[in-house]
Parts: structure tokens; sequence; C-alpha cells
């Protein structure tokens, strides 16, 4: 079997360097839906949303992280993942997304401007994007 071209990776956030390294695939959350990335993808600079980076390692292994948002660049040879949050998805706590759930929807219920719901809502993409990547690991990885 012929081996999968590879190019380089790296997913960023403002607390550091969450991956880097080579991959066959890619799979980002983008503001206009599911991005799938693999090496000679014509150049990109978007905006991506709450969800989940699935990537495919060279030895075939799957990852997957949790973004909170943020921007995505690909060039010829490399792919960034500029995200404002990046958590690996086993780090993901259910009780805790569900919570933050459950507390922004109640915000949004008793909002009085525009603003409250402009940020509960945002706070609310968040964790069920959080929650739809914690089904999506106990579904397929475990």
């Amino acid at each position: 079997m012929a081996e999968m071209i590879s190019f380089h990776l790296d997913v960023v956030s403002a607390e550091g360097k969450l991956f880097s390294g080579r991959v066959q695939s890619a799979q980002v959350s983008g503001s206009e839906g599911e991005l799938g990335l693999r090496h000679g993808h014509a150049p990109l600079l978007t905006a991506i949303k709450p969800g989940l980076v699935r990537l495919v390692k060279q030895n075939g292994t799957e990852e997957v992280l949790y973004i909170s948002g943020g921007m995505l660049e690909v060039q010829p040879e490399a792919v960034t993942v500029l995200a404002d949050t990046a958590i690996r998805a086993d780090d993901l706590d259910e009780a805790k997304a569900q919570e933050a759930k459950r507390a922004a929807e109640e915000r949004i219920h008793s909002s009085h401007g525009d603003m409250d719901y402009a940020q509960a809502a945002t706070e609310l993409a968040k964790a069920m994007a959080q929650l739809r990547v914690i089904d999506i690991v106990k579904k397929n990885y475990r």
C-alpha cells in the first residue's frame, strides 16, 4: 500500500503549541462548514468556529482536539490552526461542559440586551462544541 503524502500541521493557542508534526490529513470546523485537509490543498485563510480538529498522523493514528475558534492558514506544505483555546479531547470535562451549557442557556433566557445575549450565545456554542467533541470521541475512540 502506498504511503500517504503528509504535510506539517501546527495547532497553537495562547497557552502554547498543542500539536506540531506531520499528518496525512486533518479535519477542521470552518466558519462555513467542515474542512478536510490533505497535502496539496489550495492556500486558504479562514475563520474557524468552535469545534474539533481531527488529525491522522503519519503512522495512521488519529487524535482529536477541541478548539474554541480562531483562524486557519493553509500553505502548500504547512497548515496552521491558530486557536483561541485548544484542548485535547481526552482532557475535556463533560460535567463542566454540561454546566457551562446550562449556565449559557439560562443567561440567554434572562438577557436584557444584545451584548448579554451575544456573549451568552458564544458561550453556548463553545459548550455545545465541547460536548460534540466528547460525544465523537466516546463513539469512535473508546
